[in-house]
């Protein structure tokens, strides 16, 4: 009887062990989200592109000229004669490699260290943290701050790194209504009963400018909640940093509220066109992340070229300020011509700038490849899931580098890319390329 049963056993787990799924079979078969979905046609052209010569307004692509609207690089610093110099000095001083290993063990210098002092004063903050990467970076910040025990109310409409910060967060989550500061303040109810149960505290967290719609996130009216509310705002200010405000130093100071923002999240990848971001916020609390983010812990400190690299774009940051005049020229001349145009930019009132368009996935593709290869122009094409199905929306990103006449030609174009779209030229697939 003993032998049956373990002969019994042995075959059910042999059974469960010869039924199990390939992990990479799954994988070949469903290639996760739509975005893996569309890679087989996309690939190349629509995602992965590959943009080539000297970064600016006009580069190559397929190899074509294009006027480009889709680089992070605000202020045009990413090829400044003053940067350029300042990067190929550094490298060839200190090579790729030093500092070597994590900040914590021997991977510190006085370079970083001043950078982040700097960072933390212009910012309106006692101290400042060099973090390696600026989307592991957020997603460590939230890690770290937060306990299974504590609540966190967040904007709906969140960049990735806040919600892959969210997914490791244990404890309770509530979100609001994007930019909706009624439906704030219900989360908040809710979630202040709960931390009042759990013994824990409320994170709340948003955006200081929202990089896909363009809109600022609403931090004074948030701010304003802690009145009746006990709760920390964490603001992710990637696009924010360097472009907003009368100094450049963030949507907090373009909305008077710097003191009320807890802690500040600024990133180099955006107006200071390089690598890393920063955190910045009471001395106490920035010590306390430099002794237990992991994600910088555990890693290499940032290379001594990008450093001081950084040290010369943040300079040239605060002592130009022609070049945010400049990129606020462009953008205000661009969304006022789109406008009289009338194209549907949504709420966006900052330099982001999304054109919404209403079509179908095929008219998205035939338009965009309209804009590049018959026009000349390249943007980002934004789809669904991003956004609702039937509608298109291309974001265009003004630089300091772009030029007024760049700004006409592009609206000539969108205006004929308009009425061959409302003819349903692109949804009867006639696109011939030039």
């Amino acid at each position: 009887m003993f032998l049956r049963v373990l002969t019994a056993i042995f075959v059910f787990l042999n059974t469960i062990k010869n039924s199990s799924l390939d992990i990479f079979n799954k994988i070949s078969k469903n290639m996760g989200g739509p975005l893996g979905q569309h890679q087989k046609w996309s690939h190349g052209y629509f995602s992965y592109p590959k943009l080539e010569g000297e970064i600016g307004p006009h580069m190559m692509f397929n190899g074509k000229e294009h006027l480009v609207w889709s680089l992070n690089n605000y202020l045009g610093l990413a090829n400044h004669p003053e940067v350029r110099a300042a990067d190929a000095q550094a490298a060839a001083d200190y090579g790729m490699a030093y500092p070597m290993g994590a900040r914590m063990m021997s991977g510190n210098s006085i370079h970083h260290e001043e950078l982040e002092q700097n960072l933390g004063t212009f910012v309106g903050k006692e101290d400042a943290f060099l973090l390696n990467y600026g989307y592991q970076g957020m997603v460590s910040i939230i890690d770290t701050l937060v306990d299974r025990n504590d609540v966190i109310v967040y904007d709906a409409e969140s960049h990735a790194c806040i919600i892959d910060g969210l997914r490791m967060h244990m404890g309770k989550r509530y979100v609001y209504q994007h930019n909706d500061i009624e439906s704030c303040e219900k989360q908040l109810e809710r979630a202040t009963k709960l931390a009042g149960e759990t013994g824990g505290g409320i994170l709340l967290i948003t955006e200081g400018v929202f990089g896909m719609s363009g809109a600022q996130g609403k931090l004074k009216e948030i701010i304003d909640l802690k009145k009746k509310f006990n709760f920390r705002i964490l603001v992710d200010d990637a696009h924010g940093f360097g472009t907003m405000g009368k100094t450049g130093a963030g949507t907090h100071e373009e909305q008077d509220c710097v003191d009320g923002v807890d802690v500040y999240f600024g990133t180099f990848a955006k107006s200071m066109a390089g690598i890393g971001a920063f955190v910045a916020a009471d001395k106490v609390i920035v010590d306390y992340l430099r002794y237990n983010m992991r994600s910088q812990i555990f890693a290499k400190a940032l290379p001594m070229p990008m450093v001081i690299g950084l040290k010369k774009r943040f300079e040239l940051l605060k002592s130009k300020p022609e070049l945010r005049e400049k990129l606020w020229e462009i953008s205000n001349t661009l969304q006022k011509g789109l406008r009289e145009r009338g194209f549907n930019l949504g709420v966006t009132n900052t330099m982001v700038t999304p054109v919404i368009l209403e079509g179908e996935l095929t008219e998205a593709t035939a338009l965009t490849r309209d804009l590049r290869e018959n026009y000349g122009i390249f943007c980002s094409i934004v789809i669904y899931p991003v956004i609702p199905k039937g509608l298109i929306l291309l974001r265009l990103i003004p630089t300091a580098t772009h030029s007024l006449e760049d700004v006409q030609r592009t609206l000539d174009a969108y205006s004929e890319m308009a009425e061959k779209l409302k003819a349903g030229f692109y949804k009867e697939n006639k696109l011939v390329v030039a």
